[in-house]
């Protein structure tokens, strides 16, 4: 049975350390590693993504022989075990340039020498994004050409916010898919959610939200399994020291939750969801999933 880990950068947030320790087995403080490269990170529109060198830490866990590193804009809808059979580095191809991974998601061998000759590489020739793609890539250089069973099938890393869509394999193969990646900048804890509607509000039409529906699965997990959690600590918090944990909560998600929601409103009228379709968003988690298809050419056939 694999564990769960999660690397914290947070200095001083013992507050948050501590609603992490229960849900991971173990809490990690790292210091925070950032390429200050603002010239290529100007390419990426991005200039927030230098402290992404900071994942470097996870090849110091040498008490692991073997490791699945996450980005935490990833969302894992199923069980992944079976990565553990990969070898380093495994990852999927970026949508923007397949020929390059996405370093949202990898399998990967811990080791201090790994890690000495990762930080020696960013010294000596950088990174050609700015972040830490551009420099795994460079060093991971055969990833593209010399052993296909290191490339990860798409499942594992979806991209949940992309330009370009393949819209007809994700009807055919969208539910098979084991973990979501929010890439870019629209991230789900910048928006809001009505827990009346179960629904997120903002500009969900943006071009660039190409599946909607894995914002509202990531809020419904954040409600029901995450904000208990902290609205239990701020309780403990106030019983203790007079501490108001809601600045933490603020602080820790950057997230805003309406009240208490009421019976679910009533489901889609059959022409909108048939509208739904046409555009290529179908509610392939919910009720347009292959399991619930499946029951209803199944009544058809008996």
């Amino acid at each position: 049975m694999s564990r769960t880990r999660v690397a914290s950068s947070m200095i001083n947030q013992q507050n948050k350390r501590n609603t992490l320790e229960k849900v991971f087995d173990e809490v990690i403080l790292v210091d925070i590693l950032d390429s200050g490269d603002s010239a290529h990170l100007a390419l990426l529109k991005r200039p927030e993504l230098g402290i992404t060198l900071t994942k470097l830490h996870c090849w110091e866990l040498t008490q692991f022989s073997k490791c699945v590193f996450m980005d935490a804009d990833t969302m894992v809808l199923s069980n992944i075990d079976e990565l553990f059979e990969r070898e380093e580095l495994s990852a999927a191809p970026d949508p923007g340039w397949p020929d390059c991974f996405n370093s949202g998601v990898f399998v990967y061998r811990p080791s201090i020498e790994t890690y000495n000759q990762l930080l020696q590489f960013a010294t000596e020739k950088g990174s050609f994004d700015g972040a830490d793609q551009g420099l795994l890539n460079t060093f991971f250089s055969s990833w593209a050409t010399t052993d296909m069973n290191k490339h990860l099938p798409f499942i594992y890393n979806l991209s949940s916010t992309s330009v370009y869509s393949y819209l007809p394999a994700f009807k055919a193969f969208g539910s098979s898919t084991k973990v979501v990646h929010f890439l870019g900048s629209a991230k789900p804890w910048n928006y809001t959610y009505d827990s009346r509607t179960k629904s997120v509000e903002g500009n969900i039409n943006d071009p660039k939200i190409v599946h909607p529906e894995f914002l509202n699965m990531w809020w419904d997990t954040y409600t029901v399994n995450i904000l208990p959690l902290l609205e239990q600590k701020e309780v403990d918090e106030e019983n203790t020291t007079g501490v108001n944990m809601a600045e933490v909560t603020e602080a820790v998600s950057h997230m805003s939750v309406s009240a208490p929601s009421p019976p679910e409103l009533p489901s889609i009228s059959s022409e909108e969801r048939k509208a739904r379709w046409e555009q290529g968003q179908a509610d392939y988690m919910g009720v347009d999933s292959f399991d619930n298809i499946k029951k209803k050419l199944d009544s058809y056939l008996q």
